[in-house]
């Protein structure tokens, strides 16, 4: 049956019948495209873990919110960015090159900040949203897993 019964409000029941019928005409209608007909296929959903490294915190942080904004903008499922701890990288040594003189050590260390975003999304998405300019010093590393 097509179109609102026109008995509906005189016959008890009939409400339900053409309650029915609209949800069972809507959900066959569902996985169809509307101009060709044909099924609607989705890309499978992967689950991808972007990890960011770098030397210096603020173009770290640059990346990660332009990518948090691109993932957003496109409405994906976002956690992060996830601040892992610091690697600190000491290396102690003497300043003078011949080894006379007074004992004079100079101490150099160097600090490695790392964040982690996951994402829920196709992978042609991802694409798109690291393409997006990247901070020179900046390593992005993206590893995909089927969910």
């Amino acid at each position: 049956s097509s179109g609102i019964n026109a008995e509906w409000p005189l016959r008890p029941g009939s409400f339900k019948l053409y309650y029915t019928t609209l949800i069972q005409s809507n959900l066959s209608m569902a996985a169809f495209k509307p101009e060709k007909g044909a099924p609607v296929e989705e890309a499978p959903d992967h689950r991808i873990r972007i990890t960011l490294t770098s030397r210096n915190l603020k173009s770290l942080e640059k990346v990660c919110t332009d990518l948090i904004h691109g993932a957003k903008a496109k409405e994906l499922d976002v956690v992060g960015p996830v601040r892992l701890p610091n690697k600190n990288l000491k290396i102690t040594t003497r300043k003078t090159p011949c080894g006379e003189g007074s004992k004079t050590w100079d101490r150099f260390e160097m600090k490695i900040h790392k964040r982690v975003i996951d994402l829920k999304s196709p992978s042609e998405t991802v694409k798109q949203i690291t393409s997006i300019s990247i901070e020179p010093g900046v390593e992005v590393e993206v590893t995909i897993a089927d969910s």
